[in-house]
């Protein structure tokens, strides 16, 4: 089956981005809907800066921001196998989540998120040199994991800071985590071997038991 993107809304984009490349039938659903099920797949609030590029985004913004040079990408794969490794379960490497960030970085993101969101790969690289003396893609990853947590910490501290006013950037990291889970998690590794997945559901059951420790539901 074959599909045209000019008019479809984004979050569609990107599923078929990144699910099973026109393998599946999709429920259409309204956009503020499908973006409400986005937040609740990733377990959190999603950032005033991306909420604002999945409800808008026509892919038509200017790629003027230099996220194709292969270094890029290659530390945006290392950083996204930091978040989710692979483990008994295929990692961000596995999905490509490094090019689904790309594409959304590119199409949809205002000129001032992309400015904050390379520079914070630069501060990244420069904090690991600061602390282990090697650039991100040559420390190890239980270096990589140190590194990402102290990080992580500052972008909790960042958005907890008492003199936060609106309007402030959202902070570096806080793009590349929501990025890293909206990509895997609809991303046809991260739907089917991640969460659980029934590609022909049967009946909808609303309350249905659940054991700690199982699987989230893919839909």
């Amino acid at each position: 089956m074959r599909y045209a993107f000019s008019n479809i809304n984004l979050v569609f984009r990107i599923i078929f981005f990144n699910l099973f490349n026109g393998q599946i039938n999709l429920l259409f659903m309204h956009r503020r809907d499908a973006i409400r099920n986005v937040a609740i797949l990733l377990g959190t609030a999603i950032s005033a800066s991306t909420l604002s590029a999945l409800e808008s985004c026509t892919g038509s913004a200017p790629k003027n921001y230099d996220l194709q040079k292969p270094e890029t990408r290659a530390l945006l794969a290392e950083i996204a196998e930091t978040i989710i490794p692979r483990t008994g379960t295929p990692g961000a490497k596995d999905a490509k989540v490094e090019d689904f960030i790309i594409v959304m970085m590119n199409d949809c993101y205002k000129k001032e998120d992309q400015k904050v969101f390379l520079d914070g790969l630069k501060k990244i690289d420069e904090a690991s040199d600061k602390q282990f003396k090697k650039g991100f893609m040559d420390i190890t990853p239980e270096q990589r994991t140190e590194l990402l947590t102290k990080i992580e910490q500052e972008r909790v501290d960042y958005n907890k800071r008492k003199d936060k006013k609106e309007g402030d950037p959202t902070h570096y990291f806080q793009y590349l985590k929501e990025l890293t889970l909206l990509g895997y998690f609809t991303s046809e590794p991260g739907a089917t071997k991640a969460l659980r997945y029934v590609p022909v559901p049967g009946k909808y059951e609303g309350c249905t038991p659940y054991t700690k420790g199982e699987k989230a539901w893919a839909v």
